[in-house]
């Protein structure tokens, strides 16, 4: 298949650019002169460029205010200011209304093809990233399934392989580990993400209310029983129900729940009817379930459909390498649920989350950020390990090192230039970032990139102009 080319609108009332342009670039280009801004503005509709050379000086209406009546419009294409008048002013001015680039008269037609090719690759990376957004989007309970560490990745190409099965999932880990988040993602890939999703914490509902709970009542099944009751099972229809601290659940419902997983009906409390159900389950239990089948309290038989997939969570003391990424989830979070304005915290500070066994995992983890942002003090953390009881430092944890400082000139003198000062500061920045999130992937050169935000192509140049490399 042959490669589309781009559209390139020229709008310049010297018809020797467009001339110049087509013979002396290949075939990749599709260029379209208008002589005027008013006729380049009515082109914009008709020929729906994907770029706009657009000259400055033409007599009529200038390039700058063809820019301005260009930005009333929605979804414009992007500007490249071309000038003989290559003056601060004119160059200040078309960034400012938003130009992607200025080219000087007279200019080379390959330094043209460099500035155009430049701003086609951002378009094209908006595009991903747009594309991204709108999958994240339709993902939308999966966004909050932090972490990037070697075992979470394995967990959640579990969860993408089964999401969009029927099949029962159970969820192992200890507690705060992340069950329910881990459930939320299960339904929100499958093609049940439409439907419901309920809840019901097995081990918080009292024994004897807890049948009512799952499967509802008819009126009069029991004193106060005054009218028909729904339960979580027809709530969920269509959807997913959650059963959490699933090991907690009374011997007795066990076996109607099995009921449930088998043939997808059973009958309220005090009824006499079959209630069919269209109900997926997903259980999550921090108990070993296997030790409590030989002492009577979990049904062998119900254990083994349950567990069609297991899902297991490791604690957040096997991966603290996830830690920056939580930390920074939550004060997000909660810099917004609360109005606050609370930076990242300092490396220290960080070193010390790294350090700790985080016996309560993501859910201690969380706490303790949610009190620094309300707070608005990372120094409370030393009193908040404290309450926890002591810990000894782990061996073998990832350290950050401390940003660099400025760069000082190279010369003996000391430079004021703001843009010399300017550069070298944005460069130590730009190479510490790059080494801790190369060194935080364990040099995954493709999930770095993805990180950082830059194309493959870009991180590659940067490793190779910062002369950085895996010993470093």
């Amino acid at each position: 298949m042959a490669k589309e080319k781009t559209k390139v609108l020229i709008i310049d009332d010297d018809p020797k650019v467009s001339w110049i342009l087509s013979e002396g670039l290949d075939s990749s280009f599709d260029f379209v002169p208008a002589r005027d801004g008013v006729e380049g503005i009515q082109m914009v509709s008709t020929e729906k460029p994907d770029l706009i050379l657009l000259d400055i000086k033409m007599p009529g209406m200038s390039g700058l205010e063809v820019l301005e009546k260009l930005n009333k419009q929605e979804n414009r294409p992007e500007v490249i200011m071309i000038s003989g008048h290559g003056d601060t002013k004119y160059v200040v001015e078309s960034m400012r209304l938003g130009a992607a680039e200025f080219i000087d008269k007279p200019f080379d037609v390959r330094e043209v093809e460099i500035h155009m090719n430049g701003v086609i690759e951002r378009l094209r990376l908006k595009k991903e990233v747009t594309e991204l957004k709108k999958e994240l989007q339709v993902r939308s309970g999966y966004t909050h399934f932090v972490g990037d560490s070697e075992a979470m990745l394995r967990v959640k190409g579990i969860i993408e392989q089964v999401a969009d099965s029927e099949l029962s999932v159970l969820i192992r880990g200890e507690s705060g580990t992340g069950k329910e988040i881990a459930a939320r993602s299960l339904h929100a890939l499958s093609g049940r993400k439409d439907g419901p999703f309920v809840k019901v914490n097995c081990a918080a509902i009292p024994r004897d209310l807890l049948e009512a709970e799952l499967f509802g009542y008819e009126k009069g099944a029991f004193t106060g029983a005054h009218k028909n009751k729904q339960g979580r099972f027809e709530l969920a229809n269509k959807g997913t129900i959650f059963l959490d601290e699933i090991g907690d659940m009374p011997m007795e419902l066990q076996s109607k729940l099995l009921q449930v997983l088998e043939q997808q009906e059973f009958v309220r409390i005090g009824g006499i009817q079959n209630i069919h159900v269209d109900v997926r389950i997903i259980c999550a239990t921090n108990k070993n379930l296997e030790q409590a089948i030989p002492a009577q309290a979990f049904r062998d038989d119900l254990f083994y459909r349950l567990n069609e997939i297991t899902v297991f969570l490791p604690p957040l003391r096997e991966r603290p390498e996830d830690i920056p990424l939580l930390v920074s989830h939550f004060i997000e979070k909660y810099n917004q649920l609360y109005q606050k304005e609370q930076p990242p915290v300092s490396v220290e500070i960080m070193n010390q989350l790294l350090a700790f066994d985080w016996p309560g995992n993501i859910r201690q983890l969380e706490n303790m950020v949610k009190q620094v942002v309300v707070r608005g003090d990372e120094s409370i953390i030393g009193e908040l390990f404290a309450s926890a009881g002591s810990q000894m430092p782990r061996q073998g944890v990832p350290r950050l090192q401390p940003r660099p400082p400025i760069i000082p000139a190279e010369s003996g003198e000391q430079s004021y230039s703001l843009k010399d000062r300017v550069s070298r500061t944005v460069a130590a920045e730009e190479k510490w970032l790059i080494s801790e999130v190369l060194t935080k992937t364990n040099w995954n050169r493709r999930r770095a990139a993805e990180l950082l935000q830059i194309s493959y192509r870009s991180l590659l140049y940067k490793i190779k102009d910062y002369n950085l490399n895996a010993t470093k």
